[in-house]
């Protein structure tokens, strides 16, 4: 079986002085049935990959195929195949919930009625309300519905539950399990940690235009060295030598955010006891302790020193 998403040395260049390489030669491929996240920051070049895979955006250079295909030569074919949600959608205000849902059921040859589509995202009963009385989650779920309504097989959802409420998040993650559920492939982007890990069969962290670490949640969190995470300050931030932390029981890495400390560590009930009685025998004092569990976030500052959610906009 060919994979949903094969692309190959992909490379987006925008002209300017000098250019600007907004994806640098990434290779990605996604197998059918899973559902595979994107992660990186902003300016990471997310949003110009997956406009290159949706067929909006034409590469500098590399190859894409889609379910077999490729936009050049397939692309009716594909429109019809793939269902897309943008990071941000506008529908007219003056339509109603069913009438969306019929006018993006017209543009595909086969797929659901809208009644099915709004009852995957649980719309049903705001069926006769125009879209400007939705609330910010209601419009989010639609925009995905519209998605649905031509009964993919591949689903792009850019950032899908951006500035949703936990409730709506959650309502969106069942619809996704859903869709995964009949066998059907997701390739999602997200700031989300929590969200890439509960949805994500595999992710690719992407920064600077590269994958530069591809796996399974589980396995990129494997490789901050530790299952756990202790993040601690000290009272008056008084240096503390990396070495000395490194000789702590179970301890496998160190990294410094301003004043917070984050020890990676195998076994929090032999690290932290050592770790305060080092503080102790120093003269230092600790101001406030957490352990917790490693998490994607942990994953991509340990590989680039930065945040997630560090600003900057996407090339």
């Amino acid at each position: 079986m060919k994979p949903a998403i094969q692309c190959t040395d992909l490379r987006k260049t925008y002209p300017a002085k000098p250019p600007v390489e907004a994806v640098r030669g990434l290779d990605l491929q996604v197998h059918v049935g899973e559902c595979f996240g994107l992660l990186g920051p902003n300016g990471a070049g997310k949003t110009t990959t997956m406009e290159i895979l949706e067929g909006l955006l034409d590469p500098t250079s590399g190859t894409v195929e889609l379910l077999g295909l490729n936009w050049r030569d397939h692309e009716r074919e594909l429109r019809g195949r793939v269902g897309v949600s943008l990071q941000e959608t506008r529908l007219s205000d003056k339509l109603t919930v069913r009438e969306t849902l019929t006018m993006f059921r017209s543009f595909y040859p086969a797929g659901l009625s809208p009644d099915d589509a709004m009852a995957l995202v649980s719309l049903g009963e705001k069926a006769s309300a125009f879209n400007e009385k939705l609330s910010g989650g209601q419009k989010q779920r639609l925009a995905v519905a519209c998605a649905l309504v031509g009964d993919p097989e591949l689903l792009f959802l850019d950032e899908p539950t951006t500035g949703l409420d936990p409730q709506s998040r959650r309502q969106l993650w069942d619809v996704i399990r859903t869709f995964r559920g009949r066998g059907r492939t997701v390739l999602l982007t997200t700031h989300g940690m929590d969200e890439a890990e509960r949805l994500c069969d595999r992710v690719a962290i992407v920064d600077k235009g590269e994958v530069i670490a591809l796996g399974t949640p589980r396995e990129l969190i494997a490789r901050v060295g530790g299952e756990h995470v202790v993040d601690f300050r000290v009272v008056d931030n008084p240096l503390i030598d990396d070495q000395l932390l490194m000789r702590l029981p179970s301890a496998s890495g160190v990294r410094r955010d301003d004043d917070l400390i984050s020890l990676s560590v195998g076994e929090p009930r032999l690290a932290v006891p050592a770790l305060l009685d080092e503080l102790r025998a120093n003269g230092r004092e600790l101001a406030d302790l957490t352990i917790r569990s490693a998490t994607l976030e942990d994953v991509f500052v340990a590989l680039t020193g930065r945040h997630l959610r560090d600003d900057g906009g996407d090339a």
